[in-house]
Protein backbone atom coordinates (compact mmCIF):
# COMPACT_ATOMS: atom_id res chain seq x y z
CA UNK A 1 0.00 0.00 0.00
CA UNK A 2 1.35 3.06 -0.53
CA UNK A 3 0.91 5.24 2.60
CA UNK A 4 2.16 9.21 3.07
CA UNK A 5 2.77 10.47 7.18
CA UNK A 6 2.80 14.08 7.41
CA UNK A 7 5.52 14.95 10.19
CA UNK A 8 7.16 11.70 9.03
CA UNK A 9 10.57 13.07 10.57
CA UNK A 10 9.41 13.25 14.25
CA UNK A 11 9.89 11.59 17.03
CA UNK A 12 6.66 9.79 16.68
CA UNK A 13 6.70 9.66 12.94
CA UNK A 14 10.14 8.63 12.37
CA UNK A 15 9.43 5.04 14.01
CA UNK A 16 5.28 4.79 12.32
CA UNK A 17 7.78 5.36 9.64
CA UNK A 18 9.98 2.51 10.53
CA UNK A 19 7.24 0.11 11.31
CA UNK A 20 5.14 0.74 8.14
CA UNK A 21 8.63 0.21 5.86
CA UNK A 22 9.05 -2.98 8.16
CA UNK A 23 5.19 -4.18 7.26
CA UNK A 24 6.12 -4.10 3.30
CA UNK A 25 4.34 -0.66 2.67
CA UNK A 26 5.50 1.94 0.21
CA UNK A 27 5.97 5.15 2.47
CA UNK A 28 6.14 8.62 1.45
CA UNK A 29 7.28 10.98 4.57
CA UNK A 30 6.71 14.55 4.79
CA UNK A 31 8.22 16.99 7.17
CA UNK A 32 9.10 20.36 7.26
CA UNK A 33 12.60 19.20 9.02
CA UNK A 34 14.96 17.18 7.22
CA UNK A 35 14.83 13.59 9.00
CA UNK A 36 18.07 12.87 10.10
CA UNK A 37 18.53 9.08 9.92
CA UNK A 38 16.62 8.25 6.79
CA UNK A 39 15.45 5.23 5.95
CA UNK A 40 16.71 4.83 2.06
CA UNK A 41 13.63 2.36 1.37
CA UNK A 42 11.19 5.66 2.24
CA UNK A 43 10.65 8.87 -0.02
CA UNK A 44 10.59 11.68 1.97
CA UNK A 45 9.79 15.51 1.01
CA UNK A 46 9.93 18.31 2.87
CA UNK A 47 5.98 20.24 2.90
CA UNK A 48 4.05 22.08 4.87
CA UNK A 49 1.11 20.92 6.12
CA UNK A 50 -0.57 24.55 5.38
CA UNK A 51 0.15 24.42 1.58
CA UNK A 52 -2.73 22.40 0.31
CA UNK A 53 -1.23 23.00 -3.18
CA UNK A 54 2.03 20.85 -2.65
CA UNK A 55 -0.20 18.40 0.03
CA UNK A 56 -2.69 17.90 -2.66
CA UNK A 57 0.48 17.22 -5.50
CA UNK A 58 2.41 14.79 -2.95
CA UNK A 59 -1.30 13.06 -2.14
CA UNK A 60 -1.35 11.71 -5.81
CA UNK A 61 -1.31 8.24 -6.04
CA UNK A 62 -1.28 7.38 -1.81
CA UNK A 63 -4.57 5.25 -0.18
CA UNK A 64 -3.60 6.40 3.40
CA UNK A 65 -2.42 9.74 5.11
CA UNK A 66 -0.89 9.51 8.62
CA UNK A 67 -1.09 12.48 9.73
CA UNK A 68 0.53 12.89 12.67
CA UNK A 69 2.64 16.57 12.25
CA UNK A 70 1.26 19.39 14.33
CA UNK A 71 1.52 21.32 17.86
CA UNK A 72 1.71 18.74 20.35
CA UNK A 73 3.74 20.90 23.18
CA UNK A 74 1.23 21.94 25.37
CA UNK A 75 3.67 24.80 26.68
CA UNK A 76 4.26 25.94 23.56
CA UNK A 77 0.06 25.60 22.85
CA UNK A 78 -0.01 27.91 26.10
CA UNK A 79 2.33 30.22 24.89
CA UNK A 80 0.64 31.00 21.28
CA UNK A 81 -2.77 29.71 21.24
CA UNK A 82 -3.33 31.43 17.28
CA UNK A 83 -0.92 29.35 16.29
CA UNK A 84 -1.80 26.24 17.76
CA UNK A 85 -5.00 26.85 15.90
CA UNK A 86 -3.35 27.38 12.79
CA UNK A 87 -1.01 23.91 13.04
CA UNK A 88 -3.94 21.38 14.49
CA UNK A 89 -6.97 22.92 13.61
CA UNK A 90 -6.08 24.27 9.78
CA UNK A 91 -3.62 22.37 9.00
CA UNK A 92 -6.21 19.07 10.08
CA UNK A 93 -8.34 20.90 7.31
CA UNK A 94 -6.34 21.11 4.54
CA UNK A 95 -4.43 17.57 4.88
CA UNK A 96 -8.30 16.76 4.23
CA UNK A 97 -9.06 18.91 1.65
CA UNK A 98 -5.99 17.75 -0.33
CA UNK A 99 -6.79 13.88 0.44
CA UNK A 100 -10.06 14.89 -1.20
CA UNK A 101 -8.75 15.87 -4.39
CA UNK A 102 -6.48 13.65 -4.63
CA UNK A 103 -8.50 10.35 -3.63
CA UNK A 104 -7.32 9.36 -1.04
CA UNK A 105 -9.23 6.79 0.38
CA UNK A 106 -8.59 7.33 4.13
CA UNK A 107 -6.65 9.86 6.80
CA UNK A 108 -5.84 8.47 10.29
CA UNK A 109 -4.85 11.49 12.61
CA UNK A 110 -3.06 11.75 15.59
CA UNK A 111 -5.30 13.00 18.75
CA UNK A 112 -5.03 12.77 22.53
CA UNK A 113 -5.86 11.35 25.47
CA UNK A 114 -6.21 14.86 26.37
CA UNK A 115 -9.69 14.87 25.00
CA UNK A 116 -10.67 13.08 27.92
CA UNK A 117 -10.02 16.25 30.16
CA UNK A 118 -13.60 17.69 28.60
CA UNK A 119 -15.45 13.92 29.40
CA UNK A 120 -18.80 14.75 31.12
CA UNK A 121 -18.63 13.29 34.97
CA UNK A 122 -22.18 12.43 35.74
CA UNK A 123 -23.28 15.03 37.34
CA UNK A 124 -22.94 17.02 34.59
CA UNK A 125 -25.71 15.50 32.86
CA UNK A 126 -28.48 16.47 35.32
CA UNK A 127 -30.12 19.08 35.76
CA UNK A 128 -27.82 21.39 38.14
CA UNK A 129 -29.59 24.16 39.55
CA UNK A 130 -29.66 26.76 42.54
CA UNK A 131 -32.09 27.83 44.22
CA UNK A 132 -32.15 31.09 42.57
CA UNK A 133 -32.36 29.86 39.48
CA UNK A 134 -28.85 30.30 38.22
CA UNK A 135 -26.29 27.24 36.79
CA UNK A 136 -24.18 25.79 39.80
CA UNK A 137 -20.68 25.30 37.64
CA UNK A 138 -19.88 22.09 36.69
CA UNK A 139 -17.23 20.33 39.21
CA UNK A 140 -13.33 20.55 37.15
CA UNK A 141 -12.19 17.40 35.61
CA UNK A 142 -8.83 18.09 37.35
CA UNK A 143 -10.25 18.01 41.11
CA UNK A 144 -9.59 15.31 43.53
CA UNK A 145 -12.79 13.25 43.75
CA UNK A 146 -13.23 9.36 43.87
CA UNK A 147 -11.96 7.62 40.83
CA UNK A 148 -14.34 7.02 38.06
CA UNK A 149 -15.08 3.88 35.98
CA UNK A 150 -12.48 4.28 32.73
CA UNK A 151 -13.62 6.21 29.66
CA UNK A 152 -14.32 4.58 26.33
CA UNK A 153 -14.07 6.56 22.77
CA UNK A 154 -17.90 7.04 23.11
CA UNK A 155 -17.08 9.15 26.00
CA UNK A 156 -19.75 12.17 26.34
CA UNK A 157 -17.33 15.44 25.87
CA UNK A 158 -18.71 18.44 27.03
CA UNK A 159 -16.79 21.63 25.19
CA UNK A 160 -16.99 24.28 28.25
CA UNK A 161 -14.43 21.70 30.23
CA UNK A 162 -11.86 21.46 27.46
CA UNK A 163 -9.50 23.42 29.31
CA UNK A 164 -6.41 23.79 27.22
CA UNK A 165 -6.10 25.32 24.03
CA UNK A 166 -4.07 21.81 23.30
CA UNK A 167 -7.41 19.83 24.47
CA UNK A 168 -9.77 22.25 22.09
CA UNK A 169 -7.77 22.24 18.77
CA UNK A 170 -7.35 18.32 19.07
CA UNK A 171 -11.32 18.11 19.39
CA UNK A 172 -12.04 20.59 16.52
CA UNK A 173 -9.83 18.26 14.40
CA UNK A 174 -11.57 15.39 15.03
CA UNK A 175 -14.56 17.03 14.43
CA UNK A 176 -13.17 18.19 11.32
CA UNK A 177 -12.92 14.79 9.98
CA UNK A 178 -15.99 13.25 11.26
CA UNK A 179 -17.46 16.25 9.05
CA UNK A 180 -15.08 15.35 5.99
CA UNK A 181 -16.52 11.53 6.23
CA UNK A 182 -20.26 12.77 6.71
CA UNK A 183 -19.91 15.68 3.49
CA UNK A 184 -17.99 14.36 1.15
CA UNK A 185 -17.19 10.10 2.38
CA UNK A 186 -13.42 10.49 3.16
CA UNK A 187 -12.82 7.81 5.71
CA UNK A 188 -10.74 8.48 9.01
CA UNK A 189 -9.86 7.05 11.84
CA UNK A 190 -8.97 8.82 15.18
CA UNK A 191 -6.03 7.59 16.71
CA UNK A 192 -6.27 8.90 21.05
CA UNK A 193 -2.58 8.68 22.23
CA UNK A 194 -1.68 8.35 25.77
CA UNK A 195 1.58 9.47 26.35
CA UNK A 196 4.38 8.05 24.13
CA UNK A 197 8.40 8.34 25.55
CA UNK A 198 11.29 6.48 24.52
CA UNK A 199 14.10 6.80 21.56
CA UNK A 200 14.05 9.66 19.75
CA UNK A 201 11.54 11.53 21.63
CA UNK A 202 11.88 15.56 21.90
CA UNK A 203 14.09 17.29 24.70
CA UNK A 204 11.42 19.03 25.77
CA UNK A 205 9.28 16.51 26.91
CA UNK A 206 8.73 15.20 30.75
CA UNK A 207 10.86 12.36 30.81
CA UNK A 208 13.72 13.75 28.12
CA UNK A 209 13.88 17.00 30.02
CA UNK A 210 14.08 14.96 33.34
CA UNK A 211 17.35 12.68 32.27
CA UNK A 212 18.69 15.70 30.58
CA UNK A 213 18.92 17.14 34.03
CA UNK A 214 19.24 14.35 35.88
CA UNK A 215 22.44 13.87 33.69
CA UNK A 216 23.98 17.66 34.18
CA UNK A 217 23.26 17.18 38.06
CA UNK A 218 20.13 19.17 37.99
CA UNK A 219 16.86 18.67 39.98
CA UNK A 220 14.01 17.22 38.63
CA UNK A 221 10.99 19.50 38.70
CA UNK A 222 7.69 18.44 39.13
CA UNK A 223 4.15 20.82 38.80
CA UNK A 224 1.81 20.80 41.71
CA UNK A 225 1.54 17.23 43.98
CA UNK A 226 2.94 15.98 40.68
CA UNK A 227 -0.12 12.57 41.15
CA UNK A 228 -1.02 13.71 37.47
CA UNK A 229 -1.01 10.92 35.93
CA UNK A 230 -0.54 9.06 32.04
CA UNK A 231 -0.45 5.74 30.97
CA UNK A 232 2.70 6.10 29.39
CA UNK A 233 3.33 4.55 25.76
CA UNK A 234 6.47 3.07 24.66
CA UNK A 235 6.65 4.76 21.35
CA UNK A 236 7.49 1.35 19.26
CA UNK A 237 4.59 -0.23 20.94
CA UNK A 238 2.60 2.85 19.71
CA UNK A 239 3.78 2.81 15.96
CA UNK A 240 2.92 -0.75 15.81
CA UNK A 241 -0.61 0.12 16.34
CA UNK A 242 -0.54 2.40 13.14
CA UNK A 243 0.17 -0.14 11.08
CA UNK A 244 -2.44 -2.02 12.91
CA UNK A 245 -4.75 0.44 12.28
CA UNK A 246 -4.92 -0.20 8.61
CA UNK A 247 -6.79 -2.65 8.50
CA UNK A 248 -10.87 -2.33 7.88
CA UNK A 249 -12.17 -2.92 11.23
CA UNK A 250 -10.28 0.86 12.42
CA UNK A 251 -12.06 2.65 9.42
CA UNK A 252 -14.20 5.37 10.64
CA UNK A 253 -13.75 4.76 14.36
CA UNK A 254 -11.86 6.24 17.36
CA UNK A 255 -9.20 4.65 19.24
CA UNK A 256 -7.33 5.20 21.94
CA UNK A 257 -3.92 3.81 22.23
CA UNK A 258 -3.27 3.77 26.02
CA UNK A 259 -0.81 2.74 28.10
CA UNK A 260 -1.27 -0.44 30.47
CA UNK A 261 0.83 1.34 33.75
CA UNK A 262 -0.76 4.26 35.68
CA UNK A 263 2.57 6.41 36.71
CA UNK A 264 2.27 9.79 37.63
CA UNK A 265 4.16 12.24 37.41
CA UNK A 266 6.33 12.40 40.53
CA UNK A 267 6.55 8.47 39.69
CA UNK A 268 8.35 8.80 36.32
CA UNK A 269 10.87 11.61 38.24
CA UNK A 270 11.64 8.91 41.11
CA UNK A 271 11.96 6.44 37.92
CA UNK A 272 14.87 8.56 36.25
CA UNK A 273 16.21 8.96 40.01
CA UNK A 274 16.68 5.58 40.69
CA UNK A 275 19.51 6.19 38.48
CA UNK A 276 20.43 8.92 39.14
CA UNK A 277 20.09 8.58 43.00
CA UNK A 278 22.39 12.26 44.07
CA UNK A 279 19.74 14.18 42.18
CA UNK A 280 16.87 15.90 43.92
CA UNK A 281 12.84 16.58 42.60
CA UNK A 282 11.95 19.89 43.37
CA UNK A 283 8.20 20.93 43.15
CA UNK A 284 6.81 23.90 41.36
CA UNK A 285 3.44 25.19 41.24
CA UNK A 286 1.03 23.52 38.71
CA UNK A 287 0.28 24.40 35.68
CA UNK A 288 -3.24 26.36 34.44
CA UNK A 289 -5.73 23.71 32.56
CA UNK A 290 -3.44 20.82 33.32
CA UNK A 291 -5.31 17.39 32.75
CA UNK A 292 -4.73 15.38 35.69
CA UNK A 293 -5.37 12.37 33.98
CA UNK A 294 -8.42 10.37 33.78
CA UNK A 295 -8.95 6.15 33.18
CA UNK A 296 -9.21 5.43 29.79
CA UNK A 297 -10.27 2.03 28.85
CA UNK A 298 -7.79 0.63 25.63
CA UNK A 299 -10.39 -2.12 25.36
CA UNK A 300 -11.45 -1.19 21.40
CA UNK A 301 -7.64 -1.22 20.33
CA UNK A 302 -7.86 -4.83 21.71
CA UNK A 303 -10.84 -6.20 20.52
CA UNK A 304 -10.51 -4.42 17.16
CA UNK A 305 -6.68 -3.95 15.88
CA UNK A 306 -5.63 -7.11 18.54
CA UNK A 307 -2.98 -4.04 20.07
CA UNK A 308 -1.73 -3.88 23.85
CA UNK A 309 1.49 -2.27 24.95
CA UNK A 310 4.22 -4.92 25.77
CA UNK A 311 6.72 -2.77 26.89
CA UNK A 312 7.33 -1.95 30.80
CA UNK A 313 7.58 1.27 32.09
CA UNK A 314 10.64 1.82 34.29
CA UNK A 315 11.97 -0.77 30.87
CA UNK A 316 11.17 1.53 28.78
CA UNK A 317 12.94 4.52 30.95
CA UNK A 318 15.60 2.60 30.78
CA UNK A 319 15.76 1.86 27.40
CA UNK A 320 15.17 5.49 26.40
CA UNK A 321 18.38 6.68 29.30
CA UNK A 322 20.43 4.08 27.15
CA UNK A 323 19.68 5.24 24.15
CA UNK A 324 20.17 8.86 25.44
CA UNK A 325 23.81 8.35 26.60
CA UNK A 326 24.47 6.55 23.16
CA UNK A 327 22.86 9.15 21.49
CA UNK A 328 23.02 12.53 22.49
CA UNK A 329 25.02 15.70 21.13
CA UNK A 330 25.25 19.22 21.66
CA UNK A 331 21.91 21.38 21.62
CA UNK A 332 21.42 22.48 17.99
CA UNK A 333 21.19 26.39 16.87
CA UNK A 334 18.13 25.92 15.13
CA UNK A 335 14.88 26.26 16.60
CA UNK A 336 13.15 23.73 19.15
CA UNK A 337 10.69 21.43 17.23
CA UNK A 338 7.05 21.93 18.48
CA UNK A 339 5.36 19.22 17.16
CA UNK A 340 5.82 15.47 17.55
CA UNK A 341 7.55 14.99 14.53
CA UNK A 342 9.75 17.56 13.84
CA UNK A 343 7.77 20.70 13.15
CA UNK A 344 10.33 23.70 13.44
CA UNK A 345 9.09 26.35 15.86
CA UNK A 346 10.15 29.11 12.90
CA UNK A 347 7.85 27.22 10.43
CA UNK A 348 4.57 28.58 8.70
CA UNK A 349 2.30 25.10 10.08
Amino acid sequence: MRIAVTGGSGFIGGHVVDRLLDAGHEVLSLDLATCSRPDPRAVYREIDVLDIEALTDAFAGVEVVFHIAGMSNVDFAFADPVRTVRLNVEGTGKVCEAARHAGVRRVIFASTVWVYGAAADPADLADRSDPSGGRIPPPSPHADGPEPDPLTEDAQIVLARAGHVYTSTKLAAELLLQSYLQTYGLAFTILRYGIPYGPGMREELVLARFVNNAMAGRPLTVAGDGRQFRKYVYVRDLADAHVLALADAAENTTIALEGNERVSVLEMAQAVQAYFPSVAIERIPARPGDFRGREISAQRAAHLLGWRPTTPFRDGVRQYIEWYQANRQPPAAAAPSVGDLGVSAASSE
